[in-house]
C-alpha cells in the first residue's frame, strides 16, 4: 500500500505529547517529505519504505534543537512506531493518515 499523503502524528515525549503532520510524496521513484508541528517545518531525509516498515530523518529546534530517527510499521490508514533522538529513550509514535473526502465535502 502506497504512504503518499498527509499524516497526523502524536508523538509521546518525556515532556509531553507532540502533535505534528508529516506529508510524503513520491518524486521521481522516490519518497520525500516534510514534517510540521510546535510552529516549524522540516524536510524529511533518507525517507525509505521496506514493506510496510517506514523509517526517516529529520531535525528539529523546537522545544529542543534534537535530530530523530523514526522508525514505524504501516498498517492501510494507520503507523505506530518509535522516534529516537541520539541515546535518549524512544517516543511512542502513533499517526493517522488524513483521507479526502468525496466532492463536495469539507476537509477533515
Amino acid at each position: 500500500m502506497p504512504v503518499e499523503g498527509v499524516w497526523d502524528l502524536s508523538v509521546s515525549t518525556p515532556i509531553g505529547l507532540v502533535e505534528a503532520v508529516v506529508e510524503l510524496r513520491r518524486e521521481d521513484g522516490l519518497l520525500r517529505g516534510a514534517a510540521h508541528g510546535a510552529g516549524e517545518g522540516v524536510p524529511l531525509s533518507d525517507v525509505r519504505l521496506e514493506g510496510d516498515r517506514l523509517t526517516w530523518k529529520q531535525a528539529v529546534t523546537t522545544p529542543l534543537r534534537l535530530n530523530l530517527a523514526f522508525d514505524v510499521t504501516v498498517t492501510g490508514d494507520t503507523l505506530t512506531g518509535t522516534s529516537r533522538a541520539g541515546r535518549l529513550p524512544a517516543s511512542k509514535v502513533t499517526g493517522r493518515r488524513r483521507t479526502l473526502p468525496p466532492a463536495g465535502e469539507p476537509r477533515r
